[in-house]
């Protein structure tokens, strides 16, 4: 008889290898394709009847002119607090 114990495997055999760092402009890339997925799902969903960005729309399709004085005077008006 031996006293030779087979061992156990380790544990971190078998399992993934560890994934290589990422460099600084490829995790700002994919926080910026993140962002520009999340905002484009909103606008998507704010477009939908009823919501306020389809109402919005419709106003401004309907009086341009209008539409834009109001604009331009909110503008007007954020830029004096300032």
């Amino acid at each position: 008889m031996s006293d030779d114990i087979p061992l156990a495997p380790f544990a971190h055999e078998g399992s993934d290898p560890v994934p290589e760092p990422k460099s600084p402009i490829a995790e700002v890339s994919e926080a910026v394709k993140g962002t520009v997925h999340r905002v484009s799902g909103a606008i998507q969903a704010g477009r939908k009847p009823g919501m306020p960005l389809s109402i919005l729309s419709n106003i401004v399709r309907e009086a341009p002119l209008g539409s834009l004085l109001i604009a331009f005077l909110l503008g007007v008006a954020v830029a004096r607090r300032r």
